[in-house]
């Protein structure tokens, strides 16, 4: 050590960082060193002379600056980041990026011309404001969307699309000549075509007129329209499909496994159209049975590259709406060809077992068959047998609307195929299986479209015995391929683990309603979860927690990545069983044929990417379905303005009380203006908005009484008064 120097005089690299960090909260005012010495906390000598030295070396570095004698301040470094841009309904931002340590807060005076979803440029300000890093976006990298739906004001010399996406901060600027026909007030969809130097708004022309805003046809093409999926099939992919031969010839019989004269059923929902499964069960001895997963061979028909193909895979699946179904596949494939209709011969791909009735399976034989279905079951139907364990369908339960008797050979398969489901569910849950049975909620419509009623599906012995089966069939293909060496490209369905701080949010939330969370382990997780679900059941706050968990995990998706499934606990998933309706169980089948064949390994880039826009219309296929189920809602509520209802809080945030009401489950939202008892504020500790001067509180999971006060068909909105508050 060199004559009078003394340990600990030396700059740190720890003081170092506490001292930008310092400066850096300090934004555009200087410190001097007892300021920063100060806030640092730092009292004795010793540490201030290291503190000395290191404001020095920091201004030899260019670090900080000495901006008058004695005073320093941050030196701002230019950062630039790429992300996604997440637009709140205030119209401020966010900006995500993997590159960076946080979300980065966009005012929206520095939004520039970015949109809600774009990946954009930003300049990173080296200064926080609130506890938040802020930025200016400098550059549309990538526009993120460019069609809108919304609604045309119309003026003598041009027009104004307002946009129904609360998160368009703009409304679109239309010259009259490119209003398409459109009328002031028309809903319409309009494209985006160009945003110019300092204009306020962009400009759009309307490419569609989609009707007067409120009508029934006009919203639920609106909610198409606004997710970009179409609601027909363009004309010559229609001809294309009509043109198709589906005849079964000899050559196609003998190429397969003639499977026609085994017992073969669909169970299905009383009002499908389109079954693309069966079941097949035939008795090898007392103890052992051969039990057959039949699925529809879409692949047969859907020929690799052709313009029925691309329109498939455009789609990736099929969008089910409160009152329709957008089919991935034309009718003349989906509810004909394809369908595994009664008393039909039928080309399709299959996995069949060999199994015991504890449900050990000592042999599986994977590939293509022609099948012939014997009959064909509603759920309704076989949960009577399972439930009375007689042969008689009533009549008030008969898809026919009369009373018959099934065979003794059917009987028997629907009750040993019943107990050995129970079998292998039992064994998924003891392996760490998750049990998400949420209630779904349906709606009576009468022939105007109009909903006359709500009830809700629920998932019974019929349900669960396709459901078991169809895992199975699906859990077999993907180990079949994924435990073959060398590895072979294939999709899986995964479902990664759950996020551990999402977790702990929800052992937090749960605990309001008494209830526990074990989080040590994997085992436990799954365990205590499943307690959660079962305890919940038939409660009020079941359709919540249902919610919240559900939020928690994980999104499945598809990838060539096989991480396995957390939520069923299996090592290798796939999706093999739904092919009318889903494009990732084409791409399964293609492949497991070509591996069967001994054919070449297919390009992992490319299924990757196949993988990811599957993923991608799922998701969207999904907003579009929660939208029409939101619209019936509010269309329901409409009828029932002067009744009293009972709800429970189901969130809370800074503007408003959300209310799912017990009977029907519409939510709608309390304004915190409307709440007039007292002035309420957001605490985001609690999950709760608590009055400033009577201390009242409402926080998520409280009951309370709620009466309709606004249903807006257009914008989808739905509000409460609450009762006492009013």
């Amino acid at each position: 050590m060199s004559k009078g120097k003394k340990k600990g005089n030396k700059p740190n690299s720890e003081l170092t960082q506490k001292i930008i960090s310092t400066l850096s909260e300090a934004t555009d005012q200087p410190l001097n060193y007892k300021q920063i010495a100060s806030k640092l906390k730092i009292s004795d000598t010793r540490t201030r002379n290291v503190l000395i030295k290191s404001l020095h070396s920091l201004v030899l570095t260019k670090k900080i600056k000495e901006v008058e004698r004695g005073k320093y301040k941050l030196i701002q470094e230019a950062r630039y980041i790429e992300g996604r841009l997440d637009i709140s309904a205030k119209g401020n931002g966010y900006v995500i990026s993997d590159s960076f340590e946080t979300d980065v807060f966009i005012k929206s005076k520095f939004l520039g011309k970015a949109l809600h979803g774009d990946i954009v440029k930003v300049y990173v300000f080296n200064r926080r404001e609130n506890g938040k890093i802020e930025g200016e976006i400098t550059q549309v990298v990538h526009r993120e969307k460019t069609t809108y739906v919304g609604i045309v004001q119309l003026s003598k010399k041009f027009a104004f699309v307002i946009p129904d996406d609360e998160k368009m901060h703009v409304d679109i600027f239309v010259s009259l000549s490119d209003l398409n026909g459109a009328q002031d007030g028309d809903k319409v969809l309009v494209e985006l075509i160009e945003w110019e130097g300092k204009s306020e708004a962009p400009t759009g022309k309307v490419s569609q007129v989609l009707g007067r805003p409120g009508e029934h046809n006009t919203e639920i093409h609106s909610i198409l329209a606004s997710f970009n999926l179409p609601h027909e099939f363009p004309k010559e992919v229609s001809q294309y499909a009509d043109q198709l031969n589906t005849a079964i010839t000899s050559k196609d019989v003998a190429a397969r496994r003639d499977m026609r004269d085994t017992l073969t059923f669909t169970i299905d929902p009383r009002d499908a159209k389109d079954f693309d499964d069966a079941i097949s069960f035939k008795n090898i001895d007392k103890d052992k049975f051969e039990v057959g997963i039949h699925i529809a061979d879409v692949s047969h028909y859907l020929e690799v590259g052709s313009i029925l193909d691309k329109e498939a895979y455009e789609r990736a699946t099929s969008v089910y709406l409160v009152d329709r179904v957008v089919p991935m596949l034309p009718e003349v494939l989906s509810n004909e060809a394809c369908s595994l209709r009664p008393n039909e011969d039928k080309l399709t791909f299959s996995v069949v077992f060999y199994m015991d009735h504890q449900g050990k399976i000592y042999d599986q034989w994977i590939g293509r068959t022609v099948t012939h279905s014997d009959a064909r079951f509603s759920y309704e139907e076989a949960q009577i047998v399972i439930e009375t364990e007689k042969r008689t369908i009533p009549a008030d339960i008969s898809l026919s609307s009369k009373a018959y008797e099934i065979s003794s050979e059917l009987f028997d398969s629907l009750v040993t195929l019943n107990n050995v489901a129970k079998i292998l569910r039992k064994n998924r849950m003891k392996n760490g299986a998750i049990s998400f049975d949420k209630v779904e909620v349906k709606f009576e419509l009468n022939e105007a479209c109009d909903p006359v009623g709500v009830f809700f599906k629920t998932s019974q012995d019929a349900n669960k015995l396709i459901e078991e089966f169809m895992l199975l069939a699906n859990r077999s293909v993907a180990s079949f391929i994924g435990l073959q060496k060398p590895i072979k490209p294939f999709v899986y369905r995964i479902h990664d683990e759950p996020d551990e701080q999402k977790l702990y949010d929800l052992k937090k939330l749960i605990s309001n309603f008494g209830y526990e969370l074990d989080v040590k382990n994997r085992k436990t997780i799954a365990s205590s979860l499943n307690q959660l679900l079962n305890d919940i059941k038939g409660k009020k706050e079941q359709n919540l927690i249902d919610t919240l968990t559900i939020r928690t995990m994980s999104k499945a998706e598809y990838s060539t990545q096989n991480v396995g499934h957390y939520g069923l606990a299996f090592d290798h998933y796939s999706h093999f069983t739904s092919p009318i309706r889903r494009y990732p169980d084409v791409i399964v089948h293609r492949l497991l044929q070509l591996y069967l064949d001994k054919g070449p390994l297919s390009n992992v880039q490319s299924l990757e990417e196949q993988c990811k826009h599957c993923s991608e219309m799922e998701n969207v296929a999904t907003k579009a379905e929660r939208e029409s189920i939101k619209y019936m809602q509010i269309k329901y509520m409409q009828n029932h303005d002067n009744r009293i209802f009972n709800g429970v809080i189901s969130g809370v945030t800074d503007w408003g009380v959300y209310v799912e009401i017990i009977e029907n489950k519409c939510e709608g939202m309390v304004r915190m203006r409307d709440m007039k008892q007292d002035h309420f504020i957001f605490n985001q500790t609690t999950y709760s908005a608590v009055g400033q001067r009577t201390g009242i509180s409402y926080q998520l999971g409280d009951e309370v009484s709620v009466r309709v006060k606004n249903c807006d068909l257009v914008k989808k909105h739905l509000d409460f008064y609450l009762v006492d508050a009013v």
